[in-house]
């Protein structure tokens, strides 16, 4: 036991010891399977209460999307998952949760130097609490994903045994590492494209290839140039409804005007939440133009306004995206956030799990259209941004897409929470990995149970579903 300013804290050796100690509290192998509480909730009820809070013209895009496919079910209900994950063993031991840590949230992202980097994206339900709960949505998602694509139950468990493998065989090198070296950490795209280059086969190098260089052209200037037009000789966004409306599209007069001023009073306030150098970075802009956009799946609904900012001329963009950041799905089981603004929730989480990150990335709080004030995150809308399409990936690429996966998740709880602690609990053996395979191919077939149901819901008229 040693000393942090006067306050006794555990030797890595009692860590270990705590660690090991909670395989009595939840072996590995009881995270094997899933099977449903009894007297479980309605899973269509979970998705109306979200919607609820949204904006009720797009949540029928939302019910759209989410009926699609299981995948698209699965992406949109967070929320579901929670709640029966709130339901399953966790070994006591708690770290910053990404909370919608499925296959399509890790992507190529870019740094502020300018590197391309693989990393997490997506934080709206961070909170601290079991990391188990992000590493089986993440083993979830990929047997999903197998399946849609037709992948033999074999070969779904192999990717999965092989993701959790990765975090797990990561984590317990953290566990070894210094507290600087393991924060310092990240994974740059030239050390991933060796390993793919060993591993893979020509198409699938080719397709990675791709991708990073796709991901370097997805940056303010390719968005000014696909999301904007010049209107009356000033530039403007484009209708694209309901996908991208601009402001003067959905206000007129005086309300419009004060929704534009409260708008612009956010660029100024958010701005105290960036650092000295990035603030003066933002003075140098000036907002031109403002739309509410539509993003993601599960996101859907949620207010989120995009603002165009021009530098010293018209070919100096810089498009911001102002978020909705509500309550975390995570909170009614992990208790709420420390934080009363939810912007700074998500940007504390996104700050603490992320290796790199936006150096836009602020939050503030808006008073909406209908007068009641939100809280929001701000962030550019693109910046070097690359997603998989898993739809592409032979069984082998995407058992080392769900490796790198595994890796950047270790990575990200071994910034927050015990990696000592994390890493004696999982051990050397395979007893998590294996689990864990059988966990998310149960949990699949809850998803797909769940995806009928509201499938179901709209063809009964229970809900409406618009066009996607």
């Amino acid at each position: 036991m040693g000393q942090r300013g006067g306050t006794p804290y555990p030797s890595p050796r009692e860590r270990a010891e705590r660690g090991r100690a909670a395989r009595k509290r939840a072996p590995r192998s009881g995270h094997a399977g899933f099977a449903p509480a009894r007297g479980r909730f309605d899973p269509v009820e979970v998705v109306e209460e979200q919607s609820a809070t949204r904006v009720p013209e797009l949540v029928p895009l939302r019910y759209a999307r989410m009926t699609e496919s299981p995948f698209r079910f699965y992406r949109g209900a967070a929320a579901v998952m929670a709640a029966d994950l709130a339901t399953t063993p966790d070994s006591g031991i708690a770290a910053q949760l990404c909370g919608d840590a499925h296959l399509l949230n890790f992507r190529l992202l870019g740094s502020p130097e300018r590197r391309l980097v693989f990393d997490i994206n997506d934080f709206d339900e961070t909170l601290p609490g079991p990391w188990e709960w992000d590493v089986k949505r993440l083993a979830t998602s990929l047997v999903i994903a197998g399946r849609e694509n037709g992948y033999p139950a074999k070969a779904r468990a192999r990717i999965v045994r092989a993701a959790v493998r990765s975090y797990r065989e990561r984590m317990r090198a953290y566990a070894g590492m210094g507290n600087l070296a393991v924060w310092y950490d990240r994974a740059d795209m030239e050390q991933l494209q060796v390993l793919a280059d060993q591993r893979l086969g020509a198409r699938g190098r080719g397709r990675l290839s791709r991708a990073m260089a796709k991901a370097r052209t997805r940056d303010s200037l390719a968005a000014y140039g696909k999301l904007t037009h010049v209107l009356d000789g000033e530039r403007r966004f484009a209708p694209d409804p309901p996908l991208l409306v601009p402001v003067e599209d959905l206000l007129r007069g005086k309300r419009r005007d004060a929704f534009v001023r409260e708008l612009h009073e956010l660029v100024g306030r958010y701005a105290r939440t960036l650092s000295t150098e990035r603030r003066q970075l933002l003075r140098q802009y000036r907002v031109v133009d403002i739309a509410r956009k539509v993003v993601g799946v599960g996101s859907v609904g949620t207010r989120c306004w995009v603002l165009l900012l021009l530098g010293k001329d018209d070919g100096d963009p810089l498009i911001l995206q102002a978020k909705e950041a509500g309550r975390s799905v995570l909170a009614p089981y992990t208790g709420e956030s420390r934080y009363d603004n939810q912007g700074q929730r998500v940007v504390t989480g996104q700050r603490m799990m992320q290796a790199v990150g936006d150096v836009f990335l602020g939050w503030d709080r808006v008073r909406g259209l209908d007068g009641r004030q939100r809280d929001f995150y701000v962030r550019q809308l693109h910046d070097w941004k690359g997603i998989a399409v898993p739809q592409e990936m032979v069984p082998d690429g995407m058992r080392l897409f769900g490796e790198f996966c595994g890796e950047t998740l270790a990575r990200a709880h071994a910034r927050s929470g015990d990696r000592i602690a994390i890493a004696a609990y999982l051990g050397g053996g395979e007893s998590f990995d294996r689990a864990l395979a059988e966990f998310a191919e149960s949990y699949a077939d809850q998803n797909e149970r769940d995806h009928r149901a509201l499938v179901e819901a709209v063809r009964a008229g229970r809900v409406a579903a618009g066009p996607s």
